[in-house]
């Protein structure tokens, strides 16, 4: 109860919950469509996920602020990749949650006059360099990971991934290293939940961009899984990759 009640305390923690509840409404709304449900009910959830959208945002004012802080932050790393990669998002993090407080004005009658389209076009072109960033930066964490455990498992190990050749060595090599990434993986949860919140949340910008395009039902699943995955990290801080 009292790791619920801090959770809650955070603006963040009640921006994710109301995330995860409007994909869930979003998701609901589809399976009633496909299902053959009443158009009134269906416009009905639909208005819910409006709500809850316009809720979130609310929440998310001054996050900008917050990025910029990350930003600034970051540049202090002595890994020049990480450097490079958190700092780059966190920016982007920034101009993102710019549009969007924007995009708040404009729904709330704030500023009636904003293109909301192409602001949010904006928005989700900033979200998705964002989520490209976080990923290379997972990429990277991996490969360094990775280079140290084969190096702890003695040249024995990495004879068998590198020699031979053909075929059968080739197997060998890709059974070596994808027991090398799942070794790394298990061994590492808030690189592992950052992998997968990243992944998902790939999804969303790709798909409002028409980069991939692929279904509301989609796209809420995997909004309604990065933002399960972003609240177990909230309530368990260990959980939550650093730096």
């Amino acid at each position: 109860m009292d790791a619920w009640v801090r959770f809650t305390a955070q603006s963040q923690g009640r921006e994710r919950i109301f995330r995860a509840a409007q994909y869930a409404a979003a998701l609901v709304a589809y399976s009633l469509q496909k299902s053959g449900a009443s158009p009134e009910l269906v416009i009905r959830v639909k208005q819910l996920e409006a709500h809850l959208s316009l809720g979130r945002k609310l929440f998310r004012l001054g996050n900008s602020a917050e990025a910029l802080e990350a930003a600034k932050r970051a540049i202090h790393l002595s890994d020049l990749v990480l450097r490079f990669c958190v700092t780059i998002s966190q920016l982007n993090r920034a101009m993102y949650f710019g549009c969007d407080n924007l995009l708040w004005a404009g729904k709330v009658g704030l500023a009636p006059t904003l293109d909301q389209e192409k602001w949010s076009q904006r928005s989700f072109r900033y979200y998705l360099f964002a989520l490209l960033m976080n990923l290379s930066r997972d990429v990277y964490e991996v490969g360094v990971l990775a280079e140290r455990e084969a190096r702890s498992r003695g040249k024995s190990s990495a004879a068998e991934v590198s020699g031979g050749t053909g075929a059968a060595a080739l197997v060998g090599r890709a059974r070596a290293g994808l027991g090398l990434l799942c070794q790394v993986l298990r061994g590492n949860p808030p690189l592992l939940l950052d992998i997968l919140k990243n992944c998902c949340d790939l999804f969303i910008p790709l798909d409002r961009l028409g980069l991939l395009k692929t279904s509301p039902g989609v796209v809420s699943f995997c909004g309604l899984s990065s933002s399960v995955l972003s609240i177990l990290t909230i309530s368990q801080p260990w959980l939550k990759l650093k730096p």
